[in-house]
């Protein structure tokens, strides 16, 4: 049983030996398939090194977004505080204070003029004694409690 030289000095396969020998690459076929795998490593290793910058990326916008909403967050506190001490100082009673303070008096009853130059009403002049404030009838009703604990003898 022996086989007949091949055309490369091996013996010749028959069946399925000789199907799968066509199969593999030769010297020519195996030497061409370098390129592709280097070409293909190649590649892979260039898209995995692509995903890890991009991840490193996001992960910096990720880390700004954070300190963009904490800066967010603390401004958003300090406007609120200072839309309170604005609301303080324009409620009523801080409003009568202050121009107590200033050293202004409330206004005698006013006088208006009619479009065709009449005046109405009876101008009277400020009194320098402190008269209470007249408040409009819901910030009277809101100021008083507070403008009862204001009134304090000898001020």
């Amino acid at each position: 049983m022996s086989r007949k030289p091949g055309p490369k000095g091996r013996p010749e396969l028959k069946g399925r030996a000789a199907r799968l020998a066509r199969l593999l690459p030769t010297g020519r076929a195996q030497a061409a398939r370098t390129p592709f795998v280097l070409l293909v490593v190649v590649l892979l290793g260039g898209g995995l090194i692509g995903l890890l910058v991009l991840n490193s990326a996001l992960s910096e916008g990720a880390f700004q977004v954070d300190d963009i909403q904490r800066e967010t967050k603390n401004l958003t506190d300090e406007e609120q505080a200072l839309q309170r001490d604005i609301d303080a100082y324009s409620a009523p009673d801080a409003l009568q204070d202050r121009a107590r303070e200033l050293g202004m008096v409330p206004g005698g009853d006013p006088a208006f003029l009619a479009p065709d130059g009449t005046v109405k009403g009876v101008p009277g002049a400020a009194s320098a004694v402190r008269a209470p404030l007249v408040l409009a009838p819901g910030a009277q009703a809101a100021a008083t409690p507070s403008s009862a604990s204001n009134s304090t003898p000898g001020r």
